[in-house]
């Protein structure tokens, strides 16, 4: 069960309510101990009397309502019942809508990183929220689901984290923005989303359940962390499962009584919710974050963890965090993406500002067909590639690749 805001704020109430439960039963355990008594010592006297018709009416009337068996008049056997019945509502109560149109595929789109805070902040409140996504918008809404990688908490709150060089902050007025330029899902499984602590972290799940953005990677504790989001679109359901295997510092790490986000150093969590998803949903995307900034290739703890997740029932991996865009590689049938690089970011080379949103074309069996579609970003506003620079860009795309090609109209074929 991934993050929810309602159980956050549920929690320190389930406590009050434990302990108040706990005075009622010891207060009906002492109460049934003294009815019990009297009971018997009325008992004792009836029957020092003799028998009595009426008082055994009376006795069996006293233990009646305690000791009774009948499940048809009790309140908990029909709230049971009622609770193991799905409801359904008809055409004639208002509710009903006619069901989804199932599709032979659905579209997926991906980008990198994505920060409105700092810079990128800056000239969103002076060019408007909805400046970076502009140029890309028409590719963003293309796809059915459009999936990045929100690096900064989104928060007014909090304390900023100790001993780091970039220490991000982004506003929630930036959040309408991405929804309306086409996102539905956002990582936060990365390096930056816990800058500000719980509290700013809190504060951005809650943005974007308000927002109505799927996300995933952390939580109230490790279950939330690793808990797999689900999107529901063209009789399709998409799982999305979310990791970083860059963590600052341990206590950022999510675990069993401690919030935070879900790690990847050791896959057996990650390896876990990717095979829970697997059990859920048509098709699986794992968004994670690794690798070493501004390195062109995949580091090995990459190429591991991409095969390790594939092997648990990956469709698609999808990576982030060097900040610069990486090659693709097909493994076992399956498509990994080592880095999408930046999407929205403070950007300082040319290198950095090449970017772009990949598309996946999937079937219900898991099977995808992917196509990249360069970009390059000017003051961090990224906009589809004139011509020529497009093809240069996929022929390092190309090179940069293990067991595929990325053709001239970027394309992204298996070679075999």
């Amino acid at each position: 069960m991934t993050y929810s805001r309602s159980r956050t704020h549920n929690k320190e109430k389930s406590r009050r309510r434990s302990k108040t439960r706990l005075l009622l039963v010891v207060n009906g355990i002492l109460l049934s101990c003294i009815v019990a008594v009297v009971l018997f010592i009325w008992k004792s006297n009836d029957d020092h009397k003799g028998p009595s018709p009426s008082g055994n009416s009376q006795a069996q009337s006293v233990a009646s309502p305690s000791g009774s068996s009948d499940k048809s008049t009790s309140p908990e056997s029909t709230d049971e019942s009622t609770n193991s019945a799905p409801s359904s509502k008809t055409e004639e109560e208002g509710g009903y809508t006619e069901p989804e149109q199932q599709a032979d595929k659905i579209s997926l789109s991906f980008v990198g990183d994505i920060l409105p805070a700092a810079r990128v902040l800056e000239l969103m409140k002076s060019n408007g929220f909805d400046y970076p996504f502009r140029e890309a918008k028409a590719t963003l809404e293309a796809a059915d689901i459009t999936a990045g990688n929100l690096e900064t908490p989104i928060t007014t709150r909090g304390t900023p984290a100790l001993n780091k060089q970039y220490v991000f902050r982004g506003s929630a007025e930036a959040i309408p923005a991405l929804k309306e330029a086409g996102f539905d899902f956002l990582s936060l499984a990365n390096n930056h989303t816990l800058d500000y602590g719980w509290e700013g972290l809190s504060d951005t799940m809650d943005a974007l359940d308000d927002a109505g953005l799927k996300h995933a990677g952390s939580g109230n504790d490790d279950r939330e962390a690793f808990a797999p989001a689900y999107i529901e679109s063209k009789g399709f359901t998409i799982g999305y499962v979310s990791v970083t295997r860059v963590v600052p510092e341990v206590s950022w790490k999510a675990d069993r009584t401690h919030p935070g986000v879900a790690e990847a150093y050791s896959p057996d969590r990650a390896v876990a919710a990717i095979k829970e998803a697997k059990q859920n949903a048509d098709i699986v995307v794992v968004m994670v974050h690794w690798g070493v900034e501004r390195e062109d290739r995949p580091v090995s703890h990459q190429t591991d963890l991409a095969h390790r997740f594939v092997d648990a029932g990956a469709d698609l991996v999808i990576g982030g965090h060097p900040h610069v865009l990486q090659g693709f590689e097909a493994y076992k049938g399956k498509w990994i993406a080592y880095s999408l690089g930046n999407f929205v970011f403070s950007t300082t080379s040319t290198k950095s500002s090449e970017t772009g949103v990949l598309n996946a074309e999937c079937s219900k069996d898991g099977a995808c067909s992917l196509k990249f579609a360069p970009m390059f970003a000017t003051n961090s506003q990224p906009a589809p590639m004139e011509d020529k620079e497009g093809k240069a860009l996929l022929a390092r795309l190309s090179a940069l690749s293990y067991g595929v090609s990325v053709e001239e109209d970027g394309t992204i074929v298996a070679r075999h």
